[in-house]
């Protein structure tokens, strides 16, 4: 069995056959899928999906995209969906330096607001990083031990797997270990150490090499196991096992989500 620990089924990208994903999800020994919300329409429709679904659970968050729009209304409306019984995590939330679609001063605040909800309603986070590792680990760094959470679409090298280890956070591999030249996060995949490893897809986004510049979906969390299976030297069940129970421990600490 296996979790796709980071998808947005709940996109227009997904609309004309969300059925139809979601029965290949199951036929490809899918046993839940993690629904990530990135601002607050798109968390919304996380926990709608999640109510529909018994194997689809959600997480809302305010991705730093639109961090330009983040307002004490947000962050209230956010607090208020994160109750939800099927909303496991906070984000995403994060830090983008490579397009800089919102300014880095409120990237950073937006950021430091939901770590501060994450703190008080003790959840774990989800966070999204790009060209931004300086800044992030720093942040984390100063709150450790009292944030958990998994950095996802991991694209740093090994010192930055070990930081990132360091204060205890879990390493989300995608379709990108799938490409012929991303030798960094091979090169993680082949080091994590097995109990802080997830796999996702970031559907729509990132299809394995096999449908690259297509649309992803869930299904496709298998094309990311083989991969990983086959730079550890061990088989894809294990690395269903593993990602399946690291997910349990950190997103239901309360006991078995089904």
């Amino acid at each position: 069995m296996f979790i796709d620990s980071h998808a947005h089924i709940q996109l227009s990208q997904f609309n004309s056959d969300r059925d139809a994903v979601l029965k290949r999800a199951h036929e490809a020994a899918l046993s839940a899928i993690l629904v990530i919300g990135f601002d607050v329409k798109t968390s919304r429709g996380a926990v709608e999906l999640a109510e529909k679904h018994e194997n689809i659970y959600a997480t809302v968050g305010m991705h730093p995209h639109d961090a330009k729009d983040f307002t004490p209304d947000t962050l209230q409306t956010l607090r208020a969906l994160a109750t939800h019984p099927k909303v496991l995590a906070l984000g995403e939330m994060g830090l983008d330096y490579h397009r800089n679609l919102s300014p880095r001063p409120l990237q950073k605040a937006a950021f430091e607001k939901q770590l501060d909800m994450a703190e008080e309603l003790d959840m774990p986070i989800i966070i999204h990083n790009r060209d931004a590792y300086m800044d992030i680990l720093p942040i984390l760094e100063a709150r450790r031990g009292k944030m958990r959470g998994v950095l996802h679409c991991f694209t740093g090298d090994v010192e930055v797997m070990h930081r990132s280890l360091d204060i205890q956070f879990h390493i989300g591999i995608g379709g990108i270990v799938t490409y012929p030249n991303a030798k960094d996060v091979q090169a993680v995949a082949r080091e994590v150490p097995a109990e802080r490893l997830l796999i996702e897809t970031d559907c729509p986004w990132l299809a394995p090499q096999f449908r690259r510049g297509k649309r992803n979906e869930p299904a496709y969390v298998r094309a990311v196991a083989e991969k990983i299976a086959e730079l550890r030297g061990t088989s894809i069940e294990t690395i269903g096992e593993v990602t399946t129970r690291n997910f349990q421990q950190l997103f239901a600490s309360e006991g078995p989500l089904y």
